[in-house]
């Protein structure tokens, strides 16, 4: 799930202690960085290490940023074991991303590398990453998390730091800093979030996995096993029911700002016409969530969307 915020392709990123780089580290993180194994005297080239018979992609991973990042190879030192090796592949992926620019002499071929890592990140999210040392510690990360959600709040913690940071960047582009703006945003990355855990949820079962909240399937005694066989019975329905009500609640919220937000932020929130398509087709099926009609797209979707932008609402 970590993928989904790859998004820095600027330079390394400045994460964790920032004073650390402007100090003489602890005598113990010198004694933890040689105690890692392939890092220390090594005169190969990075770009060799994904030969054959190189390093692992773990190893890999730390040896390109010992080399790219130094800085953050030596925060990410300080991190607790359980998460160093995420930190490590997500920034050794920021380090890919940054050295594009600076590698290339011709513009189509830094465009050719970028969309390389964008169809990578594609292709970790369907359990087939390329034979590249990040791609395949980005994808180990990635399925470290592959389980339900223990409530509502971890999904829509999940979806903030997802769905919520994307209009947020969307609204830096657009030019608007205004707090009315962020809250309104926040709410609609996390009716977002929802709404595609929802939505998911039919092609998750086919793959035997259920990322729904487990704290709403337990208050109405339902198991992941009702999912896969696709029942329907009422209570099934009922754990849908709530959880799509979350989502109505965070577009309710969203649009109670509407007043208050710049209408220059006003396009960054017309996803909100597709997330209220969405759940008001399920309520009229009656919160079956695996009713064929939830997986046919809306032909009249573009037309709703310029109607909305053109009445300057979201």
């Amino acid at each position: 799930m970590a993928a989904s915020v790859l998004r820095s392709a600027c330079g390394p990123l400045r994460l964790g202690v920032p004073c650390l780089c402007r100090r003489r580290p602890p005598r113990s993180l010198w004694a933890r960085a040689r105690r890692l194994p392939g890092l220390v005297g090594s005169s190969r080239s990075v770009a060799a290490a994904s030969g054959a018979g190189a390093l692992g992609s773990d190893r890999y991973c730390m040896e390109l940023l010992r080399k790219r990042d130094y800085e953050g190879y030596l925060c990410s030192l300080l991190l607790p074991a359980e998460s160093r090796s995420s930190a490590f592949a997500l920034r050794a992926f920021n380090v890919e991303l940054a050295q594009v620019k600076d590698s290339v002499s011709e513009k189509t071929i830094g465009l050719m590398r970028m969309e390389f890592w964008k169809k990578t990140v594609d292709d970790i999210y369907r359990d087939n990453p390329p034979q590249q040392p990040v791609a395949l510690e980005l994808w180990k990360e990635k399925n470290l998390d592959d389980k339900a959600y223990r409530n509502i709040q971890e999904l829509e913690n999940y979806a903030e730091n997802t769905q919520s940071a994307l209009l947020y960047l969307t609204l830096e582009i657009l030019g608007v800093k205004d707090i009315h703006a962020d809250h309104a945003a926040s709410h609609i990355g996390k009716a977002q979030g929802i709404v595609t855990c929802l939505r998911a949820t039919p092609y998750h079962g086919s793959r035997r996995r259920v990322f729904l909240p487990m704290d709403i399937c337990m208050l109405h005694g339902v198991s992941q096993e009702d999912f896969l066989r696709k029942n329907q019975d009422k209570n099934v329905r009922d754990v849908i029911y709530d959880i799509a009500s979350q989502a109505h609640l965070h577009l309710k919220h969203a649009r109670s700002f509407h007043k208050s937000v710049p209408v220059k932020a006003f396009p960054a929130f017309l996803q909100t016409v597709a997330l209220e398509d969405y759940l008001k087709k399920i309520q009229r099926v009656d919160f079956d969530i695996f009713h064929p009609s939830l997986q046919q797209k809306n032909t009249l979707l573009p037309l709703s969307l310029y109607i909305q932008s053109w009445r300057n609402r979201y």
